[in-house]
């Protein structure tokens, strides 16, 4: 069970020096009987709700976006889904903010996300505008500050990435990017545009690569949020060392393509997951 939250103080339970792996669990009965059904009850009567009244009183500072983050994580493990965390050092190792550059897999690592990073530093995200409107979800977004972009036009989403990012990282502020425009399943190397790297080297700031697996939770047809939860399938996060940008940043960007299709093949091949291999030349 996750202790009660104390205002102003982040919980722990990924300060567990540069790796955590989560202890044996099993699932419930009602989670292997009903395990979507068991979770979204779960998620929506448990931290969505808690954060949102939060967030409607103007209470939703750090401290409880850390501790909804990672109360969600105990939901995750709940239904027999063991979490991996590698390369945690490197979310520290640069003294001042970087960029997180990440695929984006599921709804899973937006509520994940903020309690592995916060409490070893600032952090918030690149979200899209609808996120930061929908009822009782969206004060919580948009109480973190982040960046707001459309989706609808490239070059104005670039503009503000850059305005915007470029103010907070000078405010010690890290972000987390995931320059797919959408969230999927899959990982095409030519729809992972190089927004971070772009960013990165107009800011001077390091990226730190970041590759995830979080089909445990899946896309739903007709809600994209609400896709069906698998139980005993892994969560899977991996940091990579800070790479900063030299010249154009093509070079950078292709490696952090590599790094996430290899690590993505490897888990795909090993979790029985649905992620498909991007093209060869990729992966070498």
């Amino acid at each position: 069970m996750i202790p009660q939250h104390i205002d102003g103080v982040f919980l722990e339970k990924f300060l567990t020096g540069d790796t955590y792996r989560s202890p044996r669990i099993q699932a419930d009965v009602f989670s292997r009987m009903l395990p979507s059904l068991s979770f979204y009850i779960r998620l929506f009567l448990g931290p969505v709700r808690w954060l949102c009244r939060r967030a409607a009183r103007g209470l939703c500072d750090d401290a409880a976006w850390v501790y909804a983050s990672i109360w969600t994580s105990d939901l995750m493990e709940r239904m027999g889904c063991p979490i991996e965390v590698e390369g945690m050092d490197a979310i520290t190792a640069e003294d001042g903010p970087c960029l997180f550059v990440a695929n984006h897999m599921s709804t899973l690592e937006t509520f994940m996300l903020p309690g592995i990073i916060r409490p070893r530093r600032p952090v918030t995200f690149v979200v899209k505008k609808s996120l930061t409107t929908m009822p009782f979800f969206g004060p919580v977004m948009r109480s973190r500050d982040p960046i707001v972009v459309g989706r609808v036009n490239p070059r104005e989403d670039l503009a503000a990435v850059l305005s915007g990012g470029i103010e907070r990282l000078r405010k010690g502020v890290s972000l987390i990017i995931f320059p797919q425009h959408t969230r999927t399943q899959t990982f095409d190397p030519l729809r992972f545009n190089s927004i971070g790297v772009k960013l990165a080297k107009k800011s001077g700031v390091p990226i730190v690569p970041l590759v995830l697996k979080t089909d445990a939770w899946g896309q739903g047809k007709k809600i994209k949020e609400l896709g069906p939860v698998t139980p005993g399938m892994p969560v899977r996060y991996k940091f990579s060392a800070p790479v900063r940008i030299e010249g154009q940043g093509k070079e950078e960007h292709q490696a952090i393509c590599r790094y996430i299709a290899g690590h993505l093949a490897q888990w795909s091949a090993q979790d029985g997951s649905n992620v498909t291999c991007p093209p060869a030349d990729y992966l070498h």
